[in-house]
């Protein structure tokens, strides 16, 4: 787009012009030829009929554009807008002139400086003309050879990319050309949202905010399709054909319909997200084919500095942190929280005095995701790191995390999510008047609710006392008897608890726990027969059970021969009842009696992993696309327990049979009877007792009985590489790798990793995505507890899919694997020899 900045001669022709406006002619069709003049009104159509360019005014602003709509659907529909920066204010005045030297220029009546102007340079007069093609297009060309374009709205888009633009790089200036959102649906002002070619080179393209943080990537452009533009769910490659264009004249990604009737239209909204909209047949509006990111939480900064952005709340789904207003409340009211919220009371130490013995506070906000931009080190204590965040007046809020690291923010807070349940508790420094403001609400409520209703409540409970104790006896008579207990209120109660506050202590007690009679279990798996057996493990044996009422439940019985015992029996009852989490199986009650101890749980109808992943016919039921959300489920289910969990749990255990999974083949971490809790700061213990299995213990464990999170960690990487193979990791006895970790190590030095899938597996040999996952399952078996990801650093890896990922280093139990040691994979210079690769195909036993 032109400069603002008017030239001499441009100056010059505008003042001759001026005084002649009203011998200027409008003009009707879809060329403004020299001395001709757009106003009020008057519009260009496209020869099609399919677009008109002319003066708009959005919404309830009185400001003035130019612009391009659509003709045909119900309501304007803008395509481009000219002047987005520079609005006029008086329709009656506002005039493009396409001037006697050739430029379109935008003007005032009672200016003289241009509002918007092509501003180019020809070398003589009368030599152009502007035309709106019926493909959206406004083009400056030849009067003589409308061949030869001088300059086109393609080249200059706003907030759409229409079919046959092209988005990219400008091969002249090297910048990358950006859709730019609107700032809200009213006003065509540049908003904070913006998607463009990756400038430094990849083949890809990304959302961006502010046009400096990233939060989403297109991936890159594969030959075939590109992200950007595959929509296989509505078929849209049949109407539409899309290309990526990368040669000496630059690059760009362009779409055309195959059929010119159908429309289509490629927009950055002023929410965050990039839409492909499309028309084929029906009514004249839009239907929504694609957008990306696909959730409001995903959009970085929807709700702007000191706004958090809330699931509980309807749309708009952004509110101000307490102690805030918003910015604009014009702007919110059109869901537009790019200012964000502002403080209702100023700091006290932002006039570095302390009046009346007013101070700054804290006010701890729990459930939060944190905001980036964050500064780190150590600290001794919470106090110490409150202190430090006081003795900074630019530190507006800090988290001590259980690492014994201080980690404060300086300035706004940016991108807040308030989650249901997890995340962190920040302390947010707020005005000491918004402290007795506090207080004194609180004081207000506590007197209109309690003295109104002391009468009340004492009535209530006097008439009611005798009759809650009858129905609580029988609750708890009933409760005793499996065949009779409501699974479905008790799932119910239990995903209430787990969307409150205070469940750990409605959960302290081993007693909350459901106590069944050993003779209505018994009945429940007919005997324990053998026909109800699901399988067996370390603890016992697992029986089906199914109550009156046709609910099933998984009955666990520890074994007599098994080397488990109360303190397992205690761990599973304890730790499962008060972790919920969708990754992790239920426990509904237990039984004691006989000297049994008996574990109920939610029954999981198909059964644990290693059922599918080890068998040579059931494996072909794991897609690649089921078992990836296998690796992201377990993954999500070891971070609760991590970091979101109340209590911090190492589980120790961690392989296939241990994963169970339900109907919809979504996996749930199961067996805590080795679980270890971790006080809050700690991350790591030492134990004189091994315990779980060989395979999946990392070497500090197995060896010196030390573990920690990391250990988690070593056996999640394990698995992930089980997933992706099929094989087990002990399954390579008979072969010259020492196990699976070994195996996969020399095809990963090799560039020959792709080995490693499963190949009952459906996937693109031209995907990246399975190489990442064997990736990351390297990084978590490195030799090194200090090398390998936390479970935060594991789930960003995966849901970032796009971000570049670590090297990882030589994983434990390989020593072998020197690259100076005579092997077959490995020729006498050191270096890798495929031909001399034995790749063997492992069965499970």
């Amino acid at each position: 787009m032109g400069s603002m900045t008017s030239k001499p001669l441009l100056l010059f022709v505008l003042l001759l012009i001026l005084p002649y406006y009203t011998a200027c002619f409008s003009v009707a069709g879809d060329t403004l030829s020299a001395g001709q003049s757009l106003s009020g009104s008057d519009t260009l159509l496209s020869e099609g009929s399919d677009f008109e360019l002319g003066f708009f005014n959005p919404g309830g602003f009185s400001n003035i554009y130019l612009g391009i709509w659509y003709k045909q659907f119900y309501e304007k529909d803008f395509v481009w807008v000219a002047n987005r920066e520079n609005p006029l204010s008086d329709p009656s005045s506002s005039i493009l002139i396409l001037t006697e030297d050739g430029n379109l220029v935008l003007v005032g009546s009672y200016s003289n400086i241009p509002f918007w102007s092509t501003n180019l340079t020809f070398p003589g007069l009368n030599l152009t003309e502007a035309v709106l093609r019926n493909d959206g297009n406004f083009v400056l060309r030849d009067r003589s050879n409308p061949s030869i374009i001088f300059w086109e709205s393609f080249d200059h888009p706003t907030d759409t990319l229409l079919p046959g633009a092209k988005l990219g790089i400008d091969k002249v200036t090297g910048k990358p050309k950006q859709l730019i959102s609107w700032k809200n649906k009213e006003d065509p002002a540049p908003g904070v949202f913006s998607v463009g070619l990756d400038p430094n080179g990849s083949n890809q393209f990304l959302l961006e905010w502010n046009r400096s943080q990233i939060y989403w990537s297109s991936g890159v452009w594969n030959g075939k399709t590109h992200t950007f533009a595959l929509v296989p769910e509505m078929k849209v490659n049949y109407f539409f054909n899309f290309s990526f264009v990368s040669n000496e004249n630059g690059r760009y990604f362009t779409y055309s319909p195959y059929n010119h009737s159908f429309r289509a239209t490629n927009v950055m909204k002023s929410t965050g997200n990039i839409q492909f909209l499309a028309w084929v047949s029906g009514p004249w509006k839009w239907n929504l084919v694609w957008s990306q990111p696909r959730g409001e939480s995903d959009v970085y900064g929807l709700c702007g500095p000191f706004g958090v952005y809330s699931e509980n709340i309807s749309s708009p789904s952004c509110e101000c942190l307490q102690g805030f207003e918003p910015f604009s409340t014009d702007y919110t009211s059109l869901n537009d929280w790019s200012g964000g919220c502002v403080r209702k009371s100023p700091l006290q130490c932002e006039n570095n005095t302390y009046a009346n013995g007013k101070k700054d506070w804290f006010m701890h906000i729990p459930f939060l995701r944190l905001p980036v931009h964050s500064k780190a080190y150590p600290a001794a204590s919470v106090r110490n790191c409150e202190v430090a965040c006081m003795n900074n007046c630019s530190c507006t809020a800090y988290v001590y995390n259980s690492s014994g690291y201080c980690v404060i923010w300086e300035g706004a807070l940016l991108n807040l999510h308030q989650l249901s349940d997890g995340g962190e508790i920040i302390y947010l420094r707020l005005a000491a008047d918004e402290h007795q403001s506090t207080k004194g609400k609180k004081w207000k409520v506590w007197v209109a609710v309690l003295v109104p209703t002391t009468g009340l409540i004492l009535c209530l409970f006097i008439c009611f006392s005798t009759k809650g104790k009858l129905k609580r006896v029988g609750e708890k008579a009933s409760s005793n008897n499996l065949l009779l207990f409501d699974f479905d209120t008790k799932l119910d109660a239990i995903n209430e608890e787990m969307n409150t506050n205070n469940n750990m202590k409605k959960r302290e007690n081993d007693s909350e726990l459901p106590l069944f009679s050993y003779e209505s279990v018994s009945t429940a798996t007919n005997n324990f027969s053998a026909v109800n057996k699901l399988g067996e493990g370390g603890y016992g044996p697992v029986y089906k059970g199914k109550s009156l009422r046709g609910q099933e439940v998984a009955v666990k019985m520890l074994s007599k021969r098994s080397g488990q015992g109360i303190e397992e029996f205690r761990n599973e009852t304890i730790l499962i009842a008060k972790l919920q989490h969708r990754n992790l199986v239920r426990i509904l009650g237990c039984c004691i009696e006989r000297d049994e101890k008996i574990l109920i749980y939610e029954y999981m109808p198909n059964q644990s992993l290693d059922v599918y992943l080890f068998d040579p016919i059931r494996k072909k039921m794991l897609a690649w696309q089921t078992r990836v959300h296998i690796i992201e489920g377990i993954a999500q289910g070891l971070l609760y327990l991590h970091q979101y969990s109340r209590l911090r749990i190492i589980h120790r255990d961690l392989k296939p049979s241990n994963i169970l999974l339900d109907s919809e083949m979504n996996p749930k971490i199961s067996d805590f009877g080795m679980a270890r809790i971790v006080g809050g700061n700690e991350t790591e213990a030492n134990t004189n007792r091994i315990v779980g299995t060989y395979g999946y213990m990392p070497p500090e464990y197995a060896i010196d009985g030390l573990y920690s999170i990391k250990s988690d960690v070593f056996s999640f990487g394990v698995l992930v590489l089980e997933i992706i193979s099929g094989k087990k990791n002990t399954d390579f006895y008979n072969s010259s790798s020492l196990n699976l970790l070994s195996y996969a190590w020399g095809l990963w030095i090799c560039d020959l990793s792709l080995e490693l899938m499963d190949p009952t597996i459906g996937y693109s040999s031209s995907s990246s995505l399975p190489l990442r996952f064997i990736n990351i399952g390297l990084l978590c078996v490195q030799e090194s507890p200090t090398d390998r990801p936390t479970m935060p650093d594991v789930v960003s890896m995966i849901s970032n899919e796009h971000a570049p990922l670590p090297t990882p280093k030589q994983p434990a139990f390989t020593t072998s694997w020197n690259m100076m040691d005579t092997n077959p994979t490995i020729d006498s210079a050191g270096n890798c020899s495929k031909n001399s690769l034995t790749i063997s195909t492992m069965e499970a036993r």
